[in-house]
């Protein structure tokens, strides 16, 4: 099952890796769309697209930033052992999907299951926390039965 766990890390941590690398394409293409602008008869024509490409730089560097955050989070999550409580880390199958509390990584797909990665600090992750096997809890309407956490 430990096994389980590092692949799904691994598919969290490439997701992660794909944002890093277009926010970084995004980067170097405004930067060489900045330079490439040459300043025309219209001063104004000039620095206003130097301007909206410094503020695309800037919005991909924060995205950039956030990405780097949640590789943070991802090298302290544990991808080995098996605890009896929900925790970052943990595979958590229920009758309504299962899940894998470590960061908000949207559906992930592993040998025909899907799984949801979702962060501890998500609404279903702050009701996943601390439960065990056999306890319940409720989410849009929906009740949650917990068969299992790895």
């Amino acid at each position: 099952m430990s096994d389980l766990k590092k692949e799904l890390h691994q598919l969290c941590v490439n997701h992660v890796r794909k944002i890093m690398e277009a926010a970084e394409l995004a980067i170097a293409d405004a930067q060489r769309a900045s330079t490439d602008d040459t300043k025309s008869s219209a001063g104004d024509k000039y620095e206003t697209g130097r301007e909206m490409m410094q503020q695309e730089t800037n919005r991909n560097m924060a995205q950039l930033n956030e990405a780097n955050k949640l590789l943070v989070v991802l090298n302290r999550v544990s991808t080995t052992g098996v605890s009896m409580y929900a925790e970052p880390g943990s595979v958590i199958v229920t009758n309504n999907g299962n899940f894998y509390l470590a960061i908000s990584a949207g559906v992930l797909m592993l040998d025909g299951k899907t799984y949801f990665a979702v962060s501890p600090a998500s609404p279903v992750g702050n009701l996943l926390s601390g439960k065990k096997a056999g306890e319940e809890f409720t989410l849009n309407g929906k009740r949650y039965q917990i068969e299992s956490v790895v």
